[in-house]
Order: C-alpha cells, then sequence, then structure tokens
C-alpha cells in the first residue's frame, strides 16, 4: 500500500502538498486514475483515485474514509533535546511507531543543544507515522524552557525520572493504567537538584526507569514502551 500524507485533504479539494505530490509522481511514477492511499493524521485513511498527475499539485479523488478514535490514554513525553540530532530523531521515530501523543523539546540547564529545528522533527514524526500506518500524528511543540513547562503541564500522572537519588520507585510499579501519563526526561548530565525540586514541588512525581543510567533518547524509548505495555 503506497501511503501518503496530506493533513487537510478532506477540505483543500483533494491537494496533496508539494512534497507528496513529487512523491507520489516524479519518484514513486503513479499516473491518474491509480489508486492510492492518504493519512491525514487526525484519525483517518483515504482511499483514492488520482485525478491529475501532477509532480507539484497532485489532485485526487476520495473513494472510501476509514476513522479511527484517538489512542486513549495519552502519552505525552518532555525531552531535553540530545547533543546528536541523530539520536532525538531516532527516539522520536521508534517513539511514534509504538505510540506516544505528544513531545515537548525542553531547555535544562544541563541541555548540551538549546535550538530545536522543528520543521526536521515533524518530518520524522510523518515518515514514521506512514511507515507504522498509524491514523494519528503525533504533536511536536515548539521547544520551551523547563521552567516554564513545568509550571504549565495539566496531566493528572505526572512523572520526573532523574538519579540524583536511587531510592525512588519504579515507573512500571507507579503508572497506573488507563490515565494519561505526562514524564519529564532529562538531559545526558541529568536535571539539576533545583530542576527536581521544582518539578516535585509542581506536582511531578520522581521515578525510577532502573538500575543502569540511561541515554536522554533510550531513557524516553524506555518510558513509551512501558506506558504502552501497562496499556495494552
Amino acid at each position: 500500500m503506497q501511503l501518503f500524507y496530506e493533513k487537510e485533504i478532506e477540505t483543500n479539494g483533494g491537494i496533496l502538498n508539494p512534497i507528496e505530490s513529487n512523491h507520489c509522481v516524479r519518484v514513486l511514477r503513479n499516473k491518474e486514475g491509480d489508486i492510492i492511499h492518504i493519512l491525514d493524521g487526525k484519525g483517518s485513511l483515504f482511499e483514492a483515485k488520482i485525478q491529475v498527475a501532477s509532480s507539484k499539485k497532485c489532485q485526487v479523488k476520495i473513494v472510501t474514509k476509514e476513522t479511527r478514535t484517538l489512542p486513549i490514554p495519552k502519552l505525552h513525553i518532555a525531552i531535553a533535546p540530545t547533543k546528536s540530532n541523530d539520536r532525538m530523531e531516532w527516539f522520536l521515530e521508534k517513539a511514534t511507531e509504538i505510540g506516544i501523543y505528544e513531545v515537548t523539546p525542553i531547555i535544562c540547564q544541563n541541555s548540551e543543544r538549546r535550538v530545536v529545528k522543528n520543521e526536521r522533527l515533524e518530518k520524522i514524526v510523518i515518515s514514521a507515522m506512514k511507515q507504522s500506518k498509524d491514523y494519528w500524528k503525533p504533536t511536536v511543540n515548539e521547544q520551551m524552557d523547563f521552567n516554564d513547562f513545568v509550571k504549565s503541564a495539566q496531566f493528572k500522572q505526572k512523572f520526573i525520572a532523574h538519579c540524583i537519588s536511587n531510592d525512588e520507585k519504579h515507573l512500571f510499579e507507579t503508572l497506573k493504567k488507563d490515565e494519561d501519563m505526562f514524564i519529564l526526561i532529562g538531559p545526558e548530565g541529568d536535571f539539576t537538584k533545583d530542576e527536581v525540586d521544582l518539578a516535585i514541588n509542581n506536582g511531578f512525581v520522581p521515578i525510577s526507569l532502573g538500575e543502569k543510567r540511561l541515554r536522554t533518547e533510550t531513557a524516553a524509548i524506555f518510558a513509551t514502551s512501558i506506558f504502552n505495555l501497562k496499556n495494552i
């Protein structure tokens, strides 16, 4: 199945965006009359017939529509961007495939990277969404300062994973099934004590991800996997 992404396919006259139009017509050599499938990232998969095979503005006619409800509960991970873009992109790709609702890059005191290019992250998420045939595209928010973000988080289950002490309960033990989860994942140098204290004062529960010291992206994938296993 050839899958494409266009979030406004139902309301824009059946026009694929330029990137997907080029991929559909020039790269994959689809032509008028061919059937393709389109995800809108908002819960729907469309079967569509190509009417105008243009590499700049491919137009289709929707034939059928299949809709799925938003997965419940939802997972939101706030993660300090890694120094290597590749590692951050790897996390986003795998988290999208496993199942995540929202991601927010947070800039911490020990952050190795302080500028995040959301356009690239969006491309990674869209590619992973198509790869896994996920009807819902995870939201990638603009980066935020750690302090501002912690004060604005509204989820009921709010956790912070850190390595300052070793007496916290494991996430798998603490996490409640069928409830939305929000978790903070810090930089390679970990959160500072002041950051951990601020999070706790704003309702975050400190948790452990095990005895091993994990890389930022590994910790985030581990948390994603625990959440999805708990809510099978």
